[in-house]
């Protein structure tokens, strides 16, 4: 087995490596550290936790252990896409570099740009830096990137699906055409290796694992999750987690739990602290001092449950995390490597269990299909679930809706009252008479009276069902049929 001392590094780190208990590499470090040390480039694909970090730093500080950095003017440049696994790589570069006279600045956001521009000023051999917080400091005019001899890019994939690709195509447009550059990443997708072909020149490709594979010493487990009703889907999931948790018991000594949204990170912490248990929640949104405590807490196991977005997914190394547990199936497939991949480092054993409800069938495919193997099925703690309370016996089914129908409207015959004529007589009409009865017709009518009836049988204004409207027609009183002498006499 090769160990440290026939990598050809620089005594001072081997001395370094030495005390941190390290004795043989990783076959990425194998591969890698040699042919960075000659000066190629190097494309490095290994899964996490395999030791990818050590793979370019500890080449970087034994290339960089002679010569002077100059102002404003870094010698090496190391990109990572999140805060945190910035802040794990100076952290590495503190370990490996003690007994090396060397320099760092860390540029990370959510930090005062005041400090940073003091530690640049001073001249830096390492700069340390998220994409965009290095292009803030370059166009405010703080950062020269001419003299850059050896720039990393770390997570390239991951790099890819936060967007940050235009910024990286960006900063290596900033750096020399003559600069060593490495690559380190778990996966490579097809914009990876345009990116590669670009601005890499010949690299070493070292692949120690196939793509997006999950380490084997990972036991993996899946719940098919079904709520009982929808609105109560969250909260019987949320159980669901507890539930798991507690079948782990003591094995459990320490988890990250994934979750896919921001506000499901606060919302299932708050909840975990809730019913007891040690949980705090980490995600982009909160400020960056949080976030640190937060982490360090995690790792000094004062706390005991991590619930992250995918902010912690990548490249964080946390040795002993025990569990992990995703609360929800990522909507990439890669993320489920890397997810899992938070346990069962440095060759420990760890156990990864996601919960997968009806509407993640589709990614959970794609993550089978990546993986190339089938997730062993866990019973759902909580057993069948008890159905939605039934409907009455008398209610029809819901699949059948009842249709919407009108009253059948009554004949015009039927109504209370009878229409009204839009020509009305001044003639009173006597009480409590809703309707008069047509008298019989006298012998004799006066020439007055047979127009006045024959105006109203040919004014037309007849219902169309037959009856007709009442007025001066059929329906004329009594009293008006008399002749004036009739009337007189009366």
């Amino acid at each position: 087995m090769t160990k440290f001392s026939e990598l050809n590094l620089n005594p001072k780190v081997l001395k370094a490596i030495d005390e941190a208990g390290y004795e043989s590499p990783t076959p990425i470090q194998e591969g890698a550290i040699p042919a960075a040390l000659e000066g190629r480039d190097v494309l490095g694909i290994a899964q996490t936790g395999t030791g990818k970090t050590a793979s370019f730093t500890l080449p970087l500080i034994t290339q960089l252990a002679r010569g002077r950095a100059r102002a404003r003017m870094p010698r090496s440049l190391v990109l990572c896409p999140t805060r945190e696994l910035a802040a794990q790589v100076a952290e590495n570069f503190d370990t490996y570099a003690k007994y090396v006279k060397l320099s760092k600045a860390l540029l990370i956001g959510g930090v005062s740009f005041k400090e940073q521009d003091t530690a640049i000023d001073k001249g830096v051999d390492v700069l340390i830096a998220t994409p965009g917080r290095l292009l803030d400091h370059f166009e405010r005019g703080k950062l020269i990137l001419n003299d850059v001899k050896v720039m990393v890019v770390d997570e390239a994939d991951r790099m890819l699906d936060m967007g940050f690709i235009p910024d990286i195509e960006r900063i290596f447009g900033l750096t020399p055409f003559t600069r060593q550059t490495l690559f380190f990443s778990a996966t490579m997708a097809p914009e990876i290796e345009r990116i590669t072909n670009t601005f890499l020149s010949n690299p070493a490709r070292i692949e120690v694992a196939r793509q997006a594979t999950a380490s084997e010493n990972i036991e993996q487990g899946v719940v098919m999750f079904k709520g009982s009703r929808r609105d109560r889907e969250a909260t019987e999931k949320r159980k669901v987690l507890r539930l798991l948790i507690d079948a782990e018991g003591e094995k459990c000594t320490n988890a990250i739990i994934f979750c896919n949204r921001k506000t499901d990170v606060d919302i299932v912490a708050k909840s975990l602290k809730k019913y007891g248990y040690d949980a705090a929640p980490i995600h982009g949104d909160l400020d960056q001092s949080q976030r640190t405590r937060t982490l360090e807490s995690f790792r000094g196991g004062e706390l005991r449950f991590l619930v992250a977005s995918d902010v912690a997914a990548r490249g964080l190394d946390v040795p002993s995390v025990s569990h992990v547990f995703n609360f929800d199936v990522p909507s990439h497939a890669e993320d489920y490597v890397h997810r899992i991949g938070r346990t069962g480092r440095a060759g420990r054993d760890g156990k990864a269990v996601m919960i997968s409800s009806v509407r993640d069938e589709k990614n959970f495919v794609a993550i089978e299909k990546l993986i190339q193997r089938e997730i062993p099925r866990i019973d759902n703690p909580l057993g069948t679930v008890a159905p939605a309370p039934a409907a009455p016996e008398n209610a029809e089914p819901k699949t059948d809706k009842p249709k919407r129908t009108r009253a059948p409207r009554k004949p015009k015959a039927e109504t209370a009252a009878p229409s009204v004529a839009p020509v009305e007589t001044d003639a009173p009409t006597a009480p409590n008479e809703a309707t008069p009865a047509p008298a019989p017709a006298p012998e004799k009518t006066s020439s007055r009276n047979r127009s006045s009836s024959n105006r109203g049988r040919s004014s037309g204004r007849d219902d169309r069902g037959g009856n007709k409207v009442v007025g001066l027609g059929d329906h004329t009183p009594t009293f008006i049929q008399l002749s004036f002498e009739e009337r007189r006499a009366g």
